[in-house]
């Protein structure tokens, strides 16, 4: 039996950005399945977004949600039309390249044979670019995690807000012990649960819906020594105290998903409940923070 079509909705716009926070408006008002957002960056430095449905969307409505989100000109340029359902993951992924941050290289399935031997290779087949390592924010956090990892091998990992997985399996790839991995939006529970298994890291990646620290799996698996959390600033700010709570003396966070103008911000929150930063890294406009949690 042939699968049904997809439904897509496509249009570019002009910087990395811009797309992720079109990207991040539509998946909040997209939710539980009823689209998948994707980002890809072009040969000339476009980025294009799309949209796929299982049913038909208001076009008329999507454009203003595009319009308002990225202006009239991007809303204006929306295109339609239908792909088959087994073919558009598969055909986005096999526009990235593989992509090296320290230690970890992050590819798709068709580019296996091209990780070098000396790397760990994370292998990640998702829809959202931004949980690829093609984001800077994703790239941000994989370089710092190669930097902890070369001082010192954490015990207790959580990675909050996982998305597609790719900073938990990172972890336990490296220092071969379990990690607990969480996130609010239950698709991303699934696909991270699937990417760790497809990396062989399913034993070690324990995967859990939760918002915030609510879940009783934190204070479980806690007091964590490491933290990753690839989330945006406003949320990373709210999580501050209650991240405090769940920290090990001496440990290490490591904090992205905030544009670099949004840094100072976050900063002065956690430095408030005793973590003092010790590196900052920007990439692309986007930023990336290690932190210490003084003992």
């Amino acid at each position: 039996m042939q699968p049904s079509p997809t439904h897509r909705a496509s249009f570019s716009i002009g910087t990395e950005a811009a797309a992720k926070r079109v990207v991040d408006v539509l998946t909040e008002i997209f939710f539980d399945g009823d689209a998948a957002v994707a980002a890809f960056e072009r040969p000339d430095g476009q980025w294009d977004v799309t949209l796929h449905f299982a049913d038909a969307p208001d076009q008329a409505l999507l454009r203003e949600l595009v319009g308002n989100s990225a202006g009239s000109d991007v809303a204006a340029k929306l295109a339609f039309d239908t792909v088959e359902a087994k073919d558009w993951v598969k055909a986005s992924l096999e526009d990235l390249v593989p992509v090296p941050a320290g230690r970890f290289v992050v590819h798709g399935s068709h580019d296996r044979d091209r990780v070098p031997p000396n790397k760990l290779a994370i292998e990640i087949e998702a829809a959202l670019a931004f949980g690829t390592g093609h984001h800077g924010t994703t790239r941000g956090c994989l370089l710092l995690l190669d930097h902890v990892l070369k001082h010192g091998r954490p015990k207790r990992v959580l990675d909050l807000g996982t998305g597609t997985g790719v900073l938990g399996i990172a972890a336990a790839k490296a220092l071969h012990r379990a990690v607990l991995a969480s996130d609010i939006d239950p698709p991303s529970v699934r696909v991270a649960a699937e990417n760790a298994a497809l990396n062989e890291a399913g034993h070690l990646v324990r995967v859990i819906r939760a918002t915030g620290f609510a879940a009783p799996d934190f204070a479980k698996s806690g007091p964590f020594d490491l933290v990753l959390a690839n989330i945006l600033a406003n949320p990373l700010r709210q999580l501050a105290g209650p991240m405090t709570r769940h920290l090990a003396p001496g440990a290490r966070v490591i904090l992205s998903g905030l544009l670099t103008h949004q840094a100072p911000a976050v900063i002065a929150a956690y430095r408030a409940r005793g973590l003092v930063p010790l590196r900052h890294l920007r990439i692309e406009g986007w930023s990336s923070l290690l932190l210490r949690k003084l003992p």
